[in-house]
């Protein structure tokens, strides 16, 4: 029974910590685009990494 007077408070703390951390991350917007990031890795790039890097040398110059 003594126990519970050290779990019930930490649990309070330990459910709190986890309210802290989840409000923290939507309001810095972890959760605005979910599917985003899912589609950028399977768009295939158009030209491979060797003309790619050309072509932003190339950018760079103008």
């Amino acid at each position: 029974m003594d126990i519970l007077y050290l779990l019930i408070p930490l649990s309070l703390v330990f459910v709190a910590v986890i309210a802290a951390f989840f409000l923290w991350a939507v309001k810095t917007g972890q959760f605005e685009d979910m599917e985003g990031p899912a589609h950028r890795i399977l768009m295939d790039d158009d030209l491979p990494e060797e003309e790619a890097k050309g072509e932003e040398r190339e950018k760079v110059r103008k």
